[in-house]
């Protein structure tokens, strides 16, 4: 039955190739309200980004009466982001703010009891995040926890008497007085001394030996701290044992982690006194295995893993699996069959299913596993993106869900009937023209069936031909979908009809298709964008005369392959990117990637080669901007300054913007205005062949 299910899907998928799958309706609902007075509505400007309002985290309830969400607001004038929480009825109604809209709070849960609602928040001049409870009938929050370092992550105890907190060790490196000769000497760090094989971190800079991520228990009465685990591993992912006896968690505890990315489930005693001396191993898989989760007689462990070797971890397919909470027996996996990744996992109230995330050509939905047959019902499902659940009673579901017309918004599921709550930015969004997004299948080159999805410009009419741009996801294993997505809204409005495509290597299409570029980066998955633009221009939508392509991250390294293999395009943006991969080896953060899929550099230097486009920048023919920030460690801005050095000197058309600072994934709002700035006017000048005085 499984199997007929999903060739069933497929079926119903290939049979509407080109359906629309939304069209923007909110202004019509208004006119039917208001009157005959048409909706006004405008194009989608560079800066909507930031009006859009970010829903995230609902938890649901004990009682399954409320929801608690965060919204997160921008203030581009200031350039600074905040979360709020708020609450709403399960049963409809107006949502209610519960903190100050003045400061920035995070990570909301309710206690066991349903009377306190938890957060964190990082209140006061210099101060670290803490926990903080509310209670839900109104009054001042109080502050529970006080550790010096700050809290990263908590869960309550089944009892509500306890927490368990996540915390990283103090650091041991702070500014110290310069010495010698001259008053007023600046403070300086002090060096940084290395001796790990994994010694940077994008976002975190350099690693040493002493910062680890330890597990704490707080007690709420007494208000005293006990450290359960310690050493030279980092601990994460942790699960209270249904009687609040014992502490599940995921931790790499090989050696030396850095030569490796295995990591196993343990347990640890709640109310032990050696810091974790004791531990039991629950999982002996040569891989990732995490995101445990208790069965409610405490017998058992649910968690993802993995099926296949180490060396196919960076494409591989994340599984559901369950071992005896003692660590007895083998391992049972339940979702091999289904071959999608899957994530979140958390026993049913009865203990006789399992939920989880799963991701799947392009939506994400929330899926039941039957613990006994491994049969796998999707809960939450259809042309969606779930992201995340939290369970109440009686098989109640609070989820955020977003579409391609829709930022993501608070909705509850009981059985098959399912509620909107939230409407967060309906009045911004109803005063949108947006863009007609619709599916799109064809087949590549050597006949396999690509899948992916056309923004088309609000004023787009049949018959016309308009100029298009190739958008390239990161990863190489991420994934389109059909959430909402700012940056092809933004281009489409600006009048381009905008490709996405899921190219062999993404995600949420099985094992085989993810793990098909191993080694073979710019190959298949470039046959399959190509075919992708191929594909909307045999359909009449687009322009082979005014064609762009870009990305960020992989995508911008997909396009370096693009503009290396091809000059078909009139203008590329390559983000954060790669050209010369010898160059990274021991710069950027990736050895353990590298090593395990392409071998030692020394050893295998014509994989190396053979995979770096800039091997082949003598072809390149088209106007290229590299983009990407200054403090980048995942893949370093000196990439980009070869390929536009080596442009440079070639005489080809370039342009580098670098983001001082910035780490892979820009932090600062206004300079993400830039970058998008710096897109249009690009494609403008390049694809439209228009003056900055002409783009709009």
């Amino acid at each position: 039955m499984k199997r007929l299910a999903k060739v069933q899907r497929r079926v119903s998928r290939s049979a509407a190739r080109t359906k629309v799958l939304w069209r923007p309706t909110l202004g019509l609902f208004l006119v039917a309200a208001a009157g005959p007075v048409a909706a006004q509505t405008r194009p989608m400007e560079i800066e909507d980004q930031y009006r859009i309002k970010r829903v995230s985290g609902a938890q649901i309830s004990p009682d399954g009466e409320w929801v608690a969400y965060t919204i997160s607001t921008t203030n581009l004038e200031k350039d600074k982001s905040k979360s709020q929480i708020w609450m709403v009825s399960t049963q409809g109604g107006n949502p209610i703010p519960l903190t100050m809209s003045s400061e920035s709070v995070g990570g909301p849960k309710w206690s066991p009891d349903g009377k306190y609602l938890s957060f964190t928040a990082s209140r006061g001049e210099g101060a670290r995040s803490q926990v903080w409870v509310l209670d839900r009938r109104g009054g001042e929050a109080r502050q529970l926890t006080d550790v010096d370092q700050g809290v990263g992550d908590y869960e309550w105890s089944p009892d509500g008497s306890k927490l368990l907190l996540t915390v990283r060790d103090a650091d041991t490196t702070a500014a110290s007085e310069g010495s010698g000769e001259g008053a007023g000497r600046p403070r300086v760090r002090e060096p940084w001394v290395i001796n790990r094989l994994q010694f940077k971190r994008d976002g975190r800079g350099y690693l040493t030996d002493t910062r680890k991520t330890h597990l704490y228990v707080f007690d709420v009465e007494s208000e005293k701290l006990t450290q359960i685990t310690s050493g030279k591993w980092d601990e994460g992912g942790p699960a209270w044992s249904p009687d609040g006896s014992k502490v599940a968690f995921s931790s790499n505890r090989t050696e030396d982690p850095d030569s490796n990315s295995n990591s196993d489930i343990w347990v640890v005693s709640a109310s032990n006194t050696d810091k974790g001396g004791t531990l039991v191993r629950i999982t002996d898989y040569v891989g990732g295995d995490g995101s445990p989760a208790w069965s409610p007689d405490g017998k058992w462990i649910a968690y993802t893993t993995g099926t296949h070797a180490m060396e196919y971890d960076n494409h591989a397919v994340s599984h559901l699996a369950i071992r005896a909470s003692d660590g007895s027996g083998e391992r049972r996996v339940l979702t091999e069959d289904l071959d999608r990744g899957v994530g979140s996992p958390r026993f049913t109230s009865d203990g006789t299913g399992i939920l989880v995330t799963v991701s799947d050509e392009g939506d994400r939905h929330i899926a039941r596993v039957d613990v006994e047959t491994g049969e796998v019902t999707r809960l939450i499902a259809g042309e969606v993106q779930a992201s995340g659940f939290s369970p109440g009673p009686d098989g109640l579901l609070a989820t955020i869900i977003s579409d391609p017309q829709t930022p993501g918004e608070v909705y509850v599921q009981r059985g098959t009937d399912r509620t909107r709550l939230s409407h967060t930015n309906d009045s911004l969004m109803a005063g949108l023209d947006l863009a007609e997004v619709r599916n799109i299948h064809f087949n590549s080159a050597d006949g396999t069936e690509i899948e992916g999805w056309v923004y088309f410009p609000p004023d787009f009419e049949d018959g016309n031909r308009y100029p298009t741009i190739l958008r390239i996801h990161g990863g190489p294993a991420g994934m389109y979908g059909v959430g909402f997505s700012t940056e092809p809204q933004i281009l489409a409005a600006h009048g381009y009809l905008v490709v996405q495509v899921n190219p062999r290597g993404s995600s949420g299409y099985g094992f085989d298709f993810t793990r098909a570029i191993r080694q073979k980066w710019g190959t298949l998955d470039l046959q399959d964008v190509m075919a992708g633009v191929d594909h909307v221009i045999d359909q009449g939508w687009a322009d082979p005369d005014r064609l762009g392509v870009g990305g960020w991250s992989y995508g911008g390294i997909l396009t370096n392959y693009v503009i290396t293999k091809s000059d078909r395009f009139k203008a590329a943006t390559s983000g954060a990117s790669m050209g010369l991969m010898v160059a990274n080896y021991g710069h950027d953060h990736y050895q353990l990637w590298y090593d395990r899929e392409w071998g030692l550099v020394w050893e295998n230097r014509e994989v190396w080669e053979e995979l770096s486009p800039f091997n082949d920048i003598a072809n390149v023919t088209t106007p290229t901007l590299f983009l990407g920030g200054e403090s980048d460690w995942n893949v370093p801005i000196l990439n980009s300054e070869q390929m536009y050095q080596a442009l440079k000197r070639r005489g080809i058309d370039t342009r580098l913007v670098v983001y001082p600072g910035q780490p892979h994934g820009l932090r600062i709002p206004s300079y993400n205005v830039h970058r998008y700035k710096e897109y249009l006017a690009w494609y403008d000048k390049y694809v439209k062949g228009e003056s900055p005085s002409e783009s709009r």
